[in-house]
């Protein structure tokens, strides 16, 4: 058992939005812990709540959104009970968030050293100006950006939207991040450029001892970068352990329908298998187990209280029918 004080420790966090007709959970009681250098890949459709926990974690939640309860403690320090000042001094700086669009981190006006600069500056205002565009240079080199001190002086149009991703990725890694929180970074990009990010993302991550939160609904992804996974379903975490683990003996029906639900090419020409039904929306969940519609192994338990965790070593579950070693490869 790990005794040390993970670097990242969320408790029973809830975040809803406010309607006419009430407040909706769209996160719903997450626990996540991550260690230094630990990556995780936080997998699930669109919808159950995957980029909702990554921007509650950074305090990005606006109107009618609203964190409501739990807490998130970053290095110990409880993030909830942070004012906005400090909040500030951490993001970019301590905790980096990368994006989906990274037109959503670059202003298209400016150019990407003037961009660059600004993020080391801001947090590090003493920091001289050679040695602040060394450092710039030294992130473009490091995500595989050709001839850095040239592109420096480009504007974000003037670069495809995979080197865009990278400069967003450099920009997060600028000031040595502890936690990197990546919300489906290349999602838009062809899987040659693809595969080449997530393998610098990874070297990064491990060279510098940072943690990194990876929101993705590709389980193929997750095979490739994470150490472990958690998995979610409208808004609640309903499978959590090692990557070894998880892909190769899933106990919730749901990551068996994700698995089951990807190509592989091993079986060229065989269908692909489809979770029944749609993922609930925040007004349409179901009392009780919320997966028990779509569930091929719904039990009458299910519809009466949320599945409690079933721990077995370093991992959980939440299911009242969970996979069986038979059922596994049906």
């Amino acid at each position: 058992m790990n005794t040390t004080t993970p670097l990242l420790e969320v408790r029973d966090l809830r975040t809803a939005f406010h309607t006419n007709e009430g407040a909706w959970l769209a996160v719903d009681g997450v626990n996540l812990s991550v260690e230094r250098g630990e990556i995780i890949g936080l997998v699930g459709e669109s919808g159950s709540g995957k980029s909702v926990t990554g921007f509650s974690l950074l305090g990005l939640i606006d109107p009618p959104g609203e964190v409501v309860s739990g807490d998130v403690l970053f290095n110990g320090q409880n993030l909830r009970d942070m004012p906005e000042a400090e909040l500030r001094q951490l993001r970019g700086n301590k905790i980096a968030m990368i994006f989906q669009d990274p037109l959503m981190t670059l202003n298209p006006v400016l150019r990407i050293k003037e961009q660059m600069m600004e993020a080391i500056q801001c947090h590090y205002p003493k920091t001289p100006a050679k040695q602040a565009e060394a450092r710039c240079i030294e992130a473009l080199e490091m995500v595989g950006i050709p001839a850095p001190e040239k592109r420096l002086n480009s504007y974000p149009h003037e670069f495809s939207g995979g080197m865009r991703q990278r400069v967003a990725i450099a920009i997060a890694m600028l000031n040595h991040p502890d936690l990197i929180i990546a919300d489906e970074p290349t999602t838009a990009l062809d899987v040659t450029i693809q595969g080449q990010i997530l393998y610098q993302m990874q070297q990064l991550c491990r060279e510098h001892n940072t943690a990194m939160i990876w929101i993705t609904h590709d389980l193929g992804v997750v095979a490739e970068l994470a150490d472990k996974v958690a998995v979610m379903y409208a808004g609640r975490i309903v499978e959590y352990g090692s990557v070894a683990d998880i892909l190769s003996s899933p106990r919730h029906p749901y990551t068996q329908g994700l698995l089951r639900s990807m190509p592989t090419a091993t079986l060229p020409g065989k269908r692909l298998t489809q979770i029944n039904g749609m993922a609930p929306t925040l007004t349409g969940r179901e009392a009780g187990c919320t997966f028990r519609p779509r569930c091929p192994y719904q039990t009458s338990q299910c519809a009466t209280a949320v599945p409690p965790q079933t721990w077995q070593g370093d991992r959980y579950y939440s299911c009242y029918a969970p996979i069986s070693s038979t059922q596994e490869h049906a």
